[in-house]
């Protein structure tokens, strides 16, 4: 299996335009040690001609024109991207939808709730709906494994077992609609291999976690599940959990925005200390994340702990 990231940054990538925070101020006058990122896009294929995307970031067209595997090719508009498999419905993770409205036959794998508040409450959606089976919707159920497909009916040889890991809905959703809503269809993350890999739990597997509220006794219960895997893309999106307070001198913590931050006895990096056999690789990294900085001391934390901040660009042979 090939995985590419296609872009590694939370919302608003990095520098952020709106922010003069240090990291993208310095970035910007070319003194920061570390790299400009994209919002956070991962492409998976099992044999390099049809490919699926996790999410549909806001800047998925540059990411598949910098990226020539998702070329067009075999014909004038014939896109080797052949679905999309939703983990939420935030709008980092969906908008990048839109992008691809043009006429292109798809497959989309959601919740039947992230598909209720996207495609059923969003008419701007209605664009992946223009003609007969532009985008086909294919029901996502929590703690099912399922097989991706082209529109066509062409079956992947990738599985795809999806754990839910909360139940809170994108803040544009109203409450009183979130409450006529599954909880547990809210967020997912996805363990990814070949069918053969996924039944046997050997090898060629990617664990993909990019937004993780909390490391409870659900989730630490998966910890089999990961051991198994040989990738793990896991959030990363905050240093602290004060750490957007301390910058704009307001706001909400990580844990409230629904991120377990980084550090701390009660972040990632100390409570998946145990987790040895993956490739662990950090996603969805916030522009104020002061890991991003390769000569500061919270990188060189992250590398001693055995963990590595993605860049785009990054690809891997499972």
């Amino acid at each position: 299996m090939r995985v590419e990231i296609l872009g590694s940054a939370a919302g608003g990538g990095f520098p952020q335009w709106n922010c003069a925070c240090r990291n993208c101020s310095c970035l910007r006058a070319g003194s920061f040690r570390g790299k400009a990122r994209s919002q956070l896009q991962v492409a998976i294929s099992s044999e390099g001609g049809s490919w699926f995307l996790l999410n549909a970031s806001p800047d998925l067209r540059g990411q598949i024109e910098a990226n020539s595997c998702l070329h067009p090719r075999d014909g004038l508009r014939q896109s080797p991207i052949s679905g999309v498999a939703l983990t939420s419905a935030e709008l980092d993770q969906v908008l990048g939808l839109l992008l691809l409205r043009e006429l292109q036959p798809l497959q989309i794998f959601a919740t039947p709730s992230v598909r209720q508040v996207v495609r059923d409450d969003n008419r701007m959606f209605a664009m992946l709906q223009r003609v007969p089976n532009q985008a086909q919707w294919r029901d996502i159920i929590p703690d099912n494994s399922f097989v991706l497909a082209s529109a066509g009916g062409e079956r992947s040889k990738i599985r795809c077992l999806p754990i839910p890991l909360t139940s809170r809905y994108p803040s544009y959703v109203p409450s009183e609609r979130a409450a006529g809503l599954k909880p547990g269809e809210a967020l997912l993350g996805l363990i990814i291999g070949t069918e053969s890999d996924t039944e046997s739990g050997s090898g060629g597997r990617l664990a993909c976690f990019p937004s993780v509220p909390r490391i409870d006794d659900a989730l630490l219960q998966q910890l089999d599940l990961l051991k198994s895997t040989d990738l793990l893309l896991f959030d990363g999106t905050f240093w602290s959990d004060d750490e957007l307070i301390k910058v704009q001198g307001t706001g909400q913590t990580a844990r409230e925005m629904g991120h377990i931050p980084v550090s701390s006895p009660e972040g990632s990096l100390q409570l998946l200390a145990g987790l040895r056999h993956p490739r662990k690789i950090f996603v969805h990294v916030n522009n104020t994340n002061p890991m991003l900085d390769e000569s500061g001391p919270e990188y060189r934390q992250v590398r001693d702990a055995g963990w590595e901040v993605a860049e785009d660009g990054w690809h891997f042979e499972l």
